[in-house]
């Protein structure tokens, strides 16, 4: 059995910054964080708001800066502009667990290493309390028994974000590998459309015995799609399916006021906008870094 790495594989791997991207300063996390969330609060769009936020986080890969976001959305502000310690149990629940399953959603998108990263960061910033009121037993696990409701599930959703292109689509993926689509498909099932039951919001609370507990509904799946597609870069045409996709979940039945919103026109320029001037702070923050090094 191997149990090192020969000192030459080793040192290859310390090259090509195989480190994760350090947070930015916390101040000015706060003031993007403060900034954006006033402005979702005024629009009553706070789901929106946490959803897009851990995505763009998570996709510029910033683990530490998704475990922060825990902790200024639980937590309220002291006098002197610092974060309280004290949370209130129910809701600090909720909250996490719409950022655990915005971020379980982005793997849809940005694949599986910067989702573990997030992950484990947003798990290491969790109160105690928090995470024992998180759910530990898997909703997805894939049987004979629900194997078709969860391909049902799916094909109704890419239904639903792509037509009228919707058959074409499908059918062109599937040329390009006889497994591929069946695996979109399955994922969209299993990963990325609601589960059944109801849907959680920013206002919500939660705990242990909640059966819904971070069910994101079908307009926020789309917000995270365009958080990470939009974050990602580069990848223009999957961002704009899924920009169309946002703005036709407006034509689901039993629509929250702040989906409707979501996915109307405004709303949609709204989330797109607020992924851009999270960007602009780490894009920012890290041309500082580069500028100090050169200086």
């Amino acid at each position: 059995m191997v149990k090192h790495l020969p000192p030459s594989v080793k040192h290859l791997l310390t090259l090509r910054n195989p480190n994760v991207l350090p947070s930015p300063p916390l101040p000015m996390l706060n003031s993007i964080f403060n900034s954006t969330l006033r402005d979702a609060q005024l629009k009553k769009a706070e789901t929106g708001w946490l959803v897009l936020t851990t995505c763009t986080l998570l996709t510029a890969n910033r683990p530490s800066a998704v475990g922060h976001l825990y902790r200024f959305a639980t937590r309220p502000f002291s006098e002197d502009g610092t974060l309280r310690a004290d949370i209130d149990l129910p809701t600090a629940v909720n909250k996490a667990a719409l950022m655990r399953e915005s971020a379980l959603k982005s793997v849809i998108f940005v694949g599986v290493p910067r989702v573990i990263l997030s992950l484990a960061a947003l798990h290491e910033a969790l109160d105690e309390e928090v995470k024992h009121a998180l759910r530990t037993q898997s909703q997805r696990t894939a049987t004979s028994d629900n194997i078709e409701s969860i391909v049902t599930r799916g094909r109704a959703l890419w239904d639903s974000i792509y037509t009228p292109h919707a058959d074409k689509l499908h059918d062109k993926l599937g040329s390009y590998h006889p497994d591929f689509i069946s695996f979109i498909i399955q994922c969209y099932g299993a990963v990325l459309a609601p589960l059944p039951g109801g849907t959680k919001t920013y206002s919500d609370t939660s705990g242990l015995e909640d059966p819904d507990q971070g069910n994101l509904s079908r307009a926020l799946g789309s917000v995270v799609g365009i958080a990470t597609l939009r974050t990602e870069g580069r990848v223009g045409p999957q961002l704009t399916s899924h920009t169309f996709g946002l703005l036709r979940a407006r034509y689901v039945a039993n629509q929250s006021e702040e989906d409707k919103w979501l996915s109307s026109d405004e709303g949609t320029e709204w989330v797109i906008r607020n992924v851009d001037q999270i960007l602009d702070i780490l894009s920012s923050e890290r041309q500082d870094d580069q500028l100090k090094v050169k200086l």
